[in-house]
């Protein structure tokens, strides 16, 4: 009986052993999904800024509109300061610097210069609302990213990314 009762003992121990390790597995893989969402956070992050600076470049000597044109400059304004603190975690992690837009970018940047007057501006503007639309859904992801940097950029600039959201959509709505 003893020998049964050790017997038992000692399977329940190496089943709390083997759980630990797989515990442990899963904590891994966690952290290798989270470095993965950073790095998608930063370089999509960036490529966006650029995208929307390049854009908003545009409209300061496209448009007439001095709403629109106004929010251009605080977009400008805005992501060249957002795009440098992601630059530079992009450096200190060592990621791949990301410098050029990708494909869909290029031609929304293209059909943007082919349009003229309002149809440029509500274009413009088109094209803010869907691409802060995206960036509030990825800096709110990263916002609980484990990785402290991360979090601080994400969180610290949502309501930033929201704020140019809503306003995008309120000059939107009120261009005739």
């Amino acid at each position: 009986m003893k020998n049964l009762i050790c017997l038992l003992s000692g399977i329940m121990v190496l089943l709390c052993l083997h759980a630990c390790r797989e515990n442990k597995k899963g904590r891994n893989f966690n952290q290798a999904q989270d470095d993965r969402d950073g790095v998608t956070f930063i370089k999509n992050s960036i490529e966006g800024g650029m995208m929307e600076i390049k854009a908003s470049g545009m409209v300061i000597t496209n448009s007439n509109n001095q709403k629109v044109i106004s929010l251009a400059k605080m977009m400008i304004d805005d992501h060249t300061k957002l795009g440098d603190e992601l630059k530079q975690l992009e450096k200190e992690k060592k990621i791949s610097e990301t410098d050029t837009l990708s494909n869909s970018h290029q031609q929304m940047i293209r059909d943007l210069s082919k349009k003229s007057g309002k149809a440029f501006d509500k274009m413009y503007l088109q094209m803010m609302v869907a691409d802060h639309e995206q960036a509030v859904k990825l800096f709110t992801s990263a916002a609980g990213n484990s990785d402290s940097a991360i979090k601080k950029i994400a969180a610290g600039n949502l309501s930033t990314i929201k704020m140019h959201l809503d306003s995008a959509n309120a000059i939107c709505v009120g261009l005739k």
